[in-house]
């Protein structure tokens, strides 16, 4: 990303184009909508701090980087958080198919809770793959381990979901 202006307005500039993309990744890494941001807002904030040194390499791969990093370690950071009931996670799917009308919402509902069944590795392994379809060299450079562990993490989170009972019917047409 060239610098155009002053750091703020290359910050601002950046958080604007890319941002959205982030939380989607985000969320879909974490199955929280409120945590997702929190994500996201976490590795913002880490970035300005450092934009004057990332700015001219990949900046987007920098914050997705801290957003894996920070998803994987809030877990260990933080194990008396608070959780969604059931009951607000469903409604916030709601509100979200209200407003939804391409009658996708069951199959993201599914997908959401089977993800929901993976390990965090597992689970962000998942994403990194076949969300920001990154290969399998570039996910094990982004969670810091060796191949083979995303292959076989790969391998699990697949088993999984190819017997994940919320899955089942999906994309069939009725």
């Amino acid at each position: 990303m060239a610098a155009t202006g002053s750091r703020d307005d290359d910050f601002t500039a950046f958080v604007l184009a890319r941002s959205a993309r982030l939380v989607h990744f985000a969320r879909v890494l974490c199955g929280d909508a409120g945590l997702a941001e929190d994500l996201v807002q976490t590795a913002l904030e880490k970035a300005y701090l450092r934009w004057d040194r990332i700015e001219m390499a990949d900046p987007f791969a920098y914050v997705r980087q801290a957003v894996v990093n920070q998803h994987l370690s809030w877990v260990r950071r933080r194990p008396w958080r608070e959780r969604p009931s059931g009951d607000a996670a469903e409604l916030d799917l709601l509100l979200e198919a209200a407003v939804d009308p391409s009658g996708g919402v069951h199959r993201r509902v599914a997908v959401g809770a089977a993800l929901a069944t993976l390990s965090r590795r597992e689970r962000a392994v998942v994403v990194l793959r076949y969300v920001e379809d990154l290969t399998e060299r570039e996910t094990a450079a982004v969670l810091g381990v060796a191949i083979g562990t995303v292959k076989s993490a790969n391998a699990r989170a697949l088993d999984k979901l190819r017997a994940a009972p919320e899955l089942s019917g999906v994309g069939e047409r009725t």
